[in-house]
Parts: structure tokens; sequence; C-alpha cells
């Protein structure tokens, strides 16, 4: 096994600098660059002063050398300045990073929770009311638009009943971990319904699949109790599927969720990711986008790791 992380890991490393050169030319290629936003804001700068800025920035070279001058730098840990926020790039990720993980992680924890209590149930009873109406909680948590329900929500707890705030992280001023819990509930809320849903789906298959197979019947036959064959044997061998799905969504756990974060006001990744692709902070942007992408190639082989011990079968020799 320790071969097979070492290969991956190589791989990953090369596909990181892969993404690294297409995210740089895609930021790149973009209309407009750091120094004419800053023309457009300043009609008194002249062309004298626009060529010296682009020439003390690297910006007239070509892509490719510049690609590698933020690569030699971006390699000794140095990932340069927002332009946006005037800030070294990771004073002003990791705060965001920070925030979205507590929101994200949250939202995940407790989808996760309620997907496998949801799913275990609906699969011991397939086709029965009880499975429609899980089913139809999950068809309608996967159908409502995330803005409509964040809205709803704001509307109804916030503006309506007054018990949550409607928006930001926490009051001004106030640095009392109840207070941030309060403005967590809503955006936390809304995550969790918008992805229970597909959890459920995933899990209540899975665990179908798992109670058919022949282990689970000569459990059974050897008089096991109905709980150490669910929890022992059939959620144990539904959890691969599954794993693989949790592992697709890491990455979404550190590039944030924009309609929330937007919705809610939350200082997050999603929201901060968007500011600087929109704003040509090509320093921000590229941080925060590989860090989002080296998370998600991680989770993959954390995934594949984990099969090894859901499924002693399965050998990495």
């Amino acid at each position: 096994m320790i071969r097979y992380a070492a290969i991956r890991l190589v791989e990953i490393a090369a596909l990181m600098a892969l993404m690294s050169l297409v995210i740089y030319a895609l930021i790149g290629l973009m209309p407009g660059d750091p120094i004419d936003l800053m023309r457009s804001a300043d009609p008194r700068m002249s062309a004298e002063d626009v060529a010296r800025l682009k020439a003390a920035y690297g910006v007239d070279r070509p892509l490719v050398a510049r690609y590698l001058a933020w690569a030699g730098e971006a390699l000794g840990g140095e990932f340069g300045y927002s332009r946006l926020f005037a800030a070294p790039v990771w004073s002003v990720l990791l705060p965001r990073l920070g925030n979205t993980l507590l929101l994200m992680g949250s939202s995940f924890v407790l989808a996760l929770a309620l997907a496998l209590v949801l799913g275990t149930i609906a699969a011991r009873h397939p086709n029965s009311r009880l499975d429609d109406a899980i089913n139809l909680f999950c068809f309608a948590g996967v159908s409502v638009p995330t803005f409509w329900l964040a809205l709803v929500l704001i509307l109804v707890f916030a503006a309506g009943l007054g018990w949550l705030p409607a928006s930001g992280f926490a009051t001004a001023g106030t640095s009392d971990v109840g207070d941030r819990l309060r403005h967590l509930v809503l955006p936390v809320a809304t995550l969790t319904v918008a992805s229970v849903g597909g959890y459920t789906r995933y899990v209540r298959a899975a665990m179908i699949e798992a109670l058919a197979q022949d282990h689970i019947r000569t459990a059974r036959a050897k008089g096991a109790s109905e709980a150490r064959v669910i929890f022992r044997h059939a959620l144990r061998s539904a959890l691969i599927p599954v794993t693989t799905i949790l592992a697709l969504s890491f990455g979404g756990l550190i590039s944030g969720a924009l309609v929330t974060e937007t919705m809610f006001a939350y200082p997050g990744m999603g929201k901060l990711i968007f500011d600087a692709v929109m704003g040509n902070d090509y320093n921000l942007a590229l941080a925060a986008l590989l860090l989002a992408s080296i998370t998600a190639m991680l989770a993959s082989l954390a995934a594949d790791l984990a099969y090894a011990w859901l499924d002693p079968r399965v050998s990495y020799r």
C-alpha cells in the first residue's frame, strides 16, 4: 500500500503542475489585466505610467514566461499579493478558508449522518410508504433551488420569527461562540437540505444491493442480530460506493458554496474565488483554485486507501 500511495502522490504532483498551468492560462487569457483596470479607474494615468507598471509587474511578458516566474515563487511558498485586498495572499485566504471549513464541514457531517440513517431505513423497507416518503423528501431536497430555500429560511426564521440572524458571520464587536453558532444555523441548514437528498439516494441504493448479498443471508442464517447484520456487514459493504461519492464532494468543502455565501453574506471561499476571478486578482484566484484542486485529489487518494479497510478483498500489491 505504501508503494501505491507513493505512486499516487507523484501522479498528484504532476497533475497539480498541469492544473496550475491550465488555471494560470485561463485567468491570464481573460480580457484586461490589473494595470488596465487601474487605468480605467484613474483617467489621469498616462500611457507611460501604464507601460512602466506593466513592466514592473511583468504583465508585458509572454504568458509562458509569466507562468514560469510565478511557479518558481510558488514552489518557495510565495504566492504574492492580492490586488483586491492589498495584502499577502495567504493572509487573505486563510481566514476565509477557516470560515468555509466551518460552514461546509458542519453541513457535510449533518447531511452524511442523516443520509446514513434515512438511507438505511429506506433500504430495509423498500417500496413501502416509509420508503416513498423518504424518496419524496430526497427529490424535494434535490429539486429545490438553493437561493429559494435560503430566502424562505431568512423570511421565516429571521424576518418573521426573529429567532436567528439573517446574514453575516458574527455580530460586530462580539466574539462569543454562541453568537457565531447562531449565525451558522441558517446557512448550514440550507446546505444540509440541499445535499442530504442526493447522499440518501446513494446510501439507499448501496444498502439495497448490500442486503441482497450472499454473506448477509449467511449471517442471518447463523443467528446474527439484525443490528449486527446492518451495521457490521451490510453498511460496511454499502460504504464502498458511497465513499467514492463523498470523495468527489470534498473539493466543494474548500471551494465553498457561492450561492449560499452570497445569500447570507457569509465571508467564505466561494465568494472570495468569484471576486478574485471577476477582479482579475491573479494571485488570489490561483491560490484558491489550486487549493481546491489539491484537496479533491488528496480526497480521491484517501478514498482509494479506504477501500482496503472497508473490503478485505481489495489489495494494492
